[in-house]
């Protein structure tokens, strides 16, 4: 059965190669130049390096010491650092989209307020960027100047695109008000703002410093409810420009859908993919996914409306016979019915169980007929549960 690894064990892979050549690099230099009088205790800690997917440095980088940040003996696993990184050997104009999250956590300063921490990634982790805030400064001026504070200290632009996940917490407003403040600094940047559930990288990670960054920090709130609860609204009705004529539960071989990726990135298709490397996804070829092929002949208009929005799932809702489609953030659309029987009960249910043993990997296919072999668009899509923060 497939896992989807912490994006920390993946990065730390990446980063432990880099490491490993520069250390031998930088022995072989120290040896040379080291006296008689230094000792192998002393060679044991200036080859300390940080663990985590997450750099903490004090002191803002630049692009010419970025790579060198990673080698500086004085970095310790500090759950109270902060981090500054850019891959080196990322190209910054090709990064058009960022991932952030601006919003409090469960960590109180010495006033006994909460601190809020801004959170900015690209979805391949090339650009990792943390900040802790008082609450008392919490406006998008001070995220205006902090989005653009990530340009120029790490030397990348501005990125056209902002995705941020925010829905409704459960006892305050903050991620409401999140919502409020990233919309307006963004548009004063000249940046487009989407509220999405399609932030995989951005989720993970704030998994990841939840359990190794937040709850080691001396001001985490032990017990602490978790900020960020998904919120599921009474499904809408579809608008009539999404409905499709006909549709079916569908499964492909995993290279078939390889495939389907692939065609849709290089024809620049209707659609969107996952960076399945990243998400540390491994299936076999012959593995078949699960998917919902939607059939129209006004396919084209379709794909382009549904690509209008920011599609993150589609469930089977065995109670009401029923298919959910869910986009943005919190908007779940009534995507089809069927007669409810002992026979379709058994099909949604093989449909959400072969979801579930590929670890919430699904598709979405809107193509001009159910017997074709072309897709109009095609969406990748999975389920992911958010981070306790």
């Amino acid at each position: 059965m497939p896992q989807v690894e912490k994006l920390v064990y993946r990065k730390l892979k990446e980063k432990e190669e880099r490491e490993k050549r520069e250390n031998e690099k930088q022995k072989q230099r120290r040896k040379r130049g080291r006296s008689s009088s230094h000792s192998d205790k002393d060679d044991e800690y200036e080859n300390r390096r940080e663990s985590s997917v997450s750099l903490p440095t004090d002191q803002p980088s630049t692009p010419s010491t970025i790579e060198n940040s990673f080698n500086e003996d004085e970095v310790d696993d500090d759950p109270t650092s902060e981090v500054k990184y850019f891959d080196p050997e990322m190209d910054p104009e090709s990064i058009l989209e960022w991932e952030i999250d601006f919003c409090s956590r469960p960590i109180l300063d010495i006033r006994g307020k909460k601190i809020w921490e801004l959170v900015v990634c690209d979805g391949s982790l090339s650009l990792q960027f943390t900040k802790y805030f008082p609450n008392n400064v919490i406006n998008s001026i001070t995220l205006k100047d902090a989005l653009v504070s990530i340009s120029d200290e790490l030397g990348v632009p501005l990125p056209e695109k902002i995705r941020f996940f925010s829905t409704q917490p459960l006892f305050t407003d903050n991620r409401s008000q999140m919502q409020t403040i990233i919309t307006k600094a963004c548009k004063e940047l000249s940046i487009k703002p989407v509220p999405s559930k399609r932030c995989l990288s951005l989720l993970l990670w704030l998994e990841e410093r939840y359990e190794t960054v937040y709850i080691r920090h001396p001001g985490f709130q032990q017990g602490s409810k978790p900020l960020l609860a998904l919120d599921n609204p009474f499904p809408m009705d579809l608008p009539e420009n999404l409905i499709g004529e006909k549709w079916a539960f569908v499964q492909l071989p995993f290279s078939a859908v390889q495939e389907e990726v692939s065609s849709l990135e290089k024809n620049f298709a209707f659609g969107s993919s996952l960076d399945l490397d990243l998400l540390g996804i491994e299936i076999d070829d012959q593995t078949l996914i699960p998917g919902i092929a939607v059939a129209s002949s006004r396919a084209q208009p379709l794909a382009a409306w549904m690509n209008g929005l920011e599609v993150c799932s589609v469930e089977a809702d065995l109670t009401k016979a029923s298919l959910i489609l869910s986009v943005g953030i919190s908007t779940r659309y009534v995507y089809a019915t069927y007669k409810k029987s002992v026979t379709t009960t058994q099909e949604a249910e093989a449909w959400e169980a072969a979801k579930k043993a590929c670890g919430g990997l699904h598709f979405l296919a809107i193509q001009e007929n159910l017997d074709s072999d072309d897709c109009v668009g095609f969406w990748l899509l999975l389920d992911l549960p958010p981070p306790p923060v």
